[in-house]
């Protein structure tokens, strides 16, 4: 009788931690995750190939939500609902939930948004949107609805304010217009109280950039939304604006280390300059609420603008400094950063599979950890765990020799002081 007394005794208060942790997922909210560097945040695709026609399993998803956690991530931001990976993903990680009460994976769900004729052949029309925005945003709502103890912030569209996006950007109205309504819904409790609503967009979009982006739509969009969403890519601007990108004659007597340091250190300061710009515009306006970064990232491979015939920007070397930078700068400063991205995506640019765009993870489609989280490898955060049943190991055997053989130096660059303030 005692053995049985001790078992349901045992069985009892492992019910009473379940449910204990159950609440505790349910009732966290954005406003307590966001900033918070116990829950650090990444943007993630599951997809191993070079189409979305072949969706992860959830078997796959949840393998992939194991190595996050196991990296410390515990909130992770999608884009788009209208295929089966969004909905998979929720799922995984509620089976997750019910096979470990510990486990803690939320999500930022993202409500894709375009405009008329995107992705259709015909001119894109920037003054009117798709019909499948309001689509969009309602899946977006039923999900956020279904699975509250894991949806704890929408984002609505995707840089879909950002002019450069010419397959599909819309205008500030169209962004406050979807925002708003979720924020209805909120109010007549239609979904949660405490769901964050926002838009994730290029730091520009916000008005940390051009004046062509100050309008009065602007203005009430930054009123409207929860916080504030922006991105920042010091990476593709060592192509397109590269006023901070280079090697100064002075430094030229540093080891090869400390030269690359210093280079990704004023690539962060960049950053941080953009972020703070996006701060700025916002007071000016008289609102004070959280700005956090939607994506930032810095790619390991480019056979394009950012590679050995541009910039000379990119590879593992690189991408692990800037990685361990901007983390230390948003955790000191509780921003959070969703860190563009978990895994690399072959389909992002299927025509060209040495296109930046593919190579963006800390790990690779087969589950190799790159330079930035070799770390991670060393103090055993992986065991017995796979990424399509192979168990992650380093990139380059682990050897960083090997791997400084083959990183090419920024240009030699002279910088005006001025641009390199931090604001």
């Amino acid at each position: 009788m005692k053995i049985i007394s001790i078992i349901s005794i045992i069985f009892l208060t492992f019910l009473m931690s379940c449910s204990s942790m159950e609440r505790t997922r349910k009732n966290i909210t954005a406003q307590q995750i966001l900033g918070n560097p116990d829950y650090q945040a990444i943007s993630y695709g599951g997809y191993r190939t070079n189409s979305r026609r072949t969706q992860p399993t959830i078997a796959q998803l949840k393998e992939d939500m194991k190595l996050l956690n196991a990296i410390g991530v515990k909130v992770i931001r999608t884009y788009n609902v209208h295929l089966p990976h969004d909905i998979n993903v929720l799922q995984a990680i509620r089976e997750l939930n019910a096979e470990n009460p510990k486990f803690e994976m939320y999500v930022m769900l993202g409500a894709w948004i375009d405009c008329k004729n995107a992705w259709t052949g015909f001119e894109p029309n920037h003054f009117e949107e798709s019909e499948r925005n309001a689509v969009e945003i309602e899946r977006a709502a039923e999900l956020a609805k279904k699975y509250p103890e894991i949806v704890k912030i929408i984002a609505v569209g995707n840089e879909a304010m950002v002019k450069w996006a010419t397959s599909y950007y819309v205008q500030p109205n169209v962004i406050l217009k979807w925002v708003n309504h979720l924020q209805n819904l909120k109010k007549s409790g239609e979904l949660p109280k405490d769901l964050w609503i926002t838009s994730s967009d290029n730091f520009a979009s916000w008005g940390g950039g051009d004046k062509e982006y100050h309008n009065e739509d602007l203005k009430q969009l930054i009123k409207a939304v929860d916080y504030i969403s922006m991105h920042t890519y010091p990476m593709h601007d060592t192509h397109y604006h590269p006023i901070f990108w280079g090697i100064q004659e002075k430094e030229f007597q540093f080891s090869k280390e400390k030269q690359l340091d210093l280079a990704l250190e004023r690539s962060v300061i960049y950053a941080k300059n953009q972020y703070q710009s996006v701060v700025k515009y916002m007071r000016s306006l008289g609102v004070e609420k959280p700005v956090h970064i939607g994506e930032t990232g810095w790619a390991t491979f480019s056979n394009e603008l950012y590679g050995s015939n541009d910039s000379k920007a990119v590879d593992e070397y690189k991408a692990g400094l800037f990685y361990h930078k901007i983390r230390q700068w948003t955790n000191d400063e509780k921003i959070s950063c969703f860190y563009f991205e978990g895994f690399d995506e072959p389909w992002k640019d299927a025509s060209n599979s040495g296109g930046s765009e593919n190579h963006f993870g800390l790990f690779t489609v087969d589950g190799n950890a790159k330079f930035a989280i070799w770390d991670l490898v060393d103090k055993g955060v992986f065991k017995n765990l796979k990424r399509d049943g192979n168990t992650i190991q380093k990139t380059y055997n682990g050897n960083v020799e090997r791997l400084l053989k083959e990183v090419e130096m920024p240009p030699h660059k002279e910088f005006e002081k001025e641009l390199m303030k931090a604001k």
